[in-house]
């Protein structure tokens, strides 16, 4: 838990001026993996791990960014600011601007102070929740307010544009769109979606591997490219496939010896991942937490042995949770090659469960795990300052 308050004092005394502050979460996505680029089904809830951003305008033409985290401060003169990425964490607020200044605005002079608590690698969308708390904070200085929908995209052309990472609009969308107590279906096509509400007496357990990934790594783009693959054969039969969402798996029946056998396997992962996550929404909206289970541990196998997107640890600790008291659930979650699995629990059971894992995780592996009992939260907004905590 961070103290808002506190957040505002460091950015006076550093700044000389009072913030606005805002606050967006990461994510953690239930079910859908990988399906968001191919214009499929995802189903994310917000946590309550969060960034906030403070903002303060200057007067001396100059953009001055802070992180806590890294305890390191970056200068730029507002009217030049880089066209190009450093590979230097400033790469994911800078990105906010440089395509908010595409979109025709003046970046004006500020002070901005960032910090989060989304650990990162680790899965839970700690990008997002840095570019959605900088597009709130800088759009406020603006004057001007995008729509949810419209403030995720921008921010997702931020990341791929800039940072050069070709993520989805998932994480950005829940960042910037989330309903407490919700999880959201999301048609990452026209990016309409369903709320499905989590039951009160059900916890998300996130247990991190320690195991961090890169979204801007080799797996990454080699699993997307062979998923454009699979597409592009199945295109030339059936001209009206223009992502996998169109696609079935009686086309990979048909047509997969025209594929590399790694693309194959990447298309039924995307094309059966689809037809999961909608029926994970139902089973939720309907209340079929034993459904949902079935349909989360269908998606580990899947991700981890047609997307070849686990690892061992990973993997280890799905295992371990199978016969804990209290599971609904569980499968590795993000972008794979490590960071966390997603655990839904029943909340009595959540502190047990928590506790067995880790020790059982511990023992397996030698690697000691953080686990953390969250709850869906809502999105991106501004941090009132009678309010003591983001969480």
């Amino acid at each position: 838990m961070h103290d808002s308050q506190q957040f505002r004092s460091l950015h006076q005394a550093r700044f000389g001026a009072v913030p606005e502050v805002f606050a967006a979460p990461g994510r953690v996505n239930l079910i859908g993996e990988h399906t968001d680029y191919a214009e499929g089904f995802v189903m994310p809830a917000a946590i309550d791990f969060a960034t906030l951003a403070g903002i303060s305008p200057r007067r001396d033409g100059k953009v001055v960014i802070f992180s806590q985290n890294f305890g390191e401060q970056r200068e730029f003169d507002a009217a030049s600011l880089p066209r190009t990425r450093s590979r230097h964490w400033s790469d994911y607020p800078l990105g906010v601007l440089a395509i908010l200044a595409g979109e025709g605005h003046t970046i004006p002079a500020f002070s901005l102070s960032l910090w989060g608590d989304v650990p990162p690698g680790s899965g839970l969308s700690s990008s997002a929740a840095l570019e959605v708390a900088t597009a709130s904070a800088v759009c406020s200085l603006l004057g001007v307010e995008y729509p949810g929908p419209v403030l995720a995209r921008l921010c997702q052309r931020a990341e791929n544009e800039f940072v050069g990472s070709s993520c989805g609009i998932m994480d950005q969308f829940i960042s910037a769109n989330a309903v407490r107590d919700h999880a959201l279906l999301l048609d990452c096509r026209d990016l309409t979606f369903r709320l499905a509400p989590i039951p009160s007496h059900v916890a998300l357990v996130i247990a991190n591997t320690m195991v961090q990934h890169a979204v801007t790594g080799d797996e990454y783009t080699s699993r997307r490219a062979q998923v454009e693959e699979a597409t592009a054969v199945i295109a030339r039969h059936r001209p009206e496939v223009r992502f996998l969402r169109d696609a079935t798996l009686d086309d990979l029946t048909q047509w997969g010896s025209e594929m590399s056998p790694e693309a194959v396997k990447r298309a039924r992962h995307v094309i059966s991942e689809n037809l999961r996550t909608v029926a994970a929404a139902d089973a939720l909206i309907h209340n079929n937490l034993k459904e949902l289970g079935r349909l989360m541990a269908e998606a580990h196998r899947s991700y981890s042995q047609d997307f070849e997107a686990s690892c061992p640890e990973a993997d280890a600790m799905v295992e371990l949770a199978q016969d804990l008291p209290g599971l609904i659930g569980a499968r590795l979650t993000g972008g794979g090659f490590g960071g966390c699995t997603v655990n839904l629990v029943e909340q009595r059971l959540a502190a047990a469960f928590s506790r067995s894992l880790a020790e059982r995780y511990s023992s397996r592996t030698g690697i000691q795990p953080q686990i953390h009992i969250c709850h869906a939260a809502g999105g991106a907004h501004r941090v009132q300052e009678s309010i003591q905590s983001v969480r």
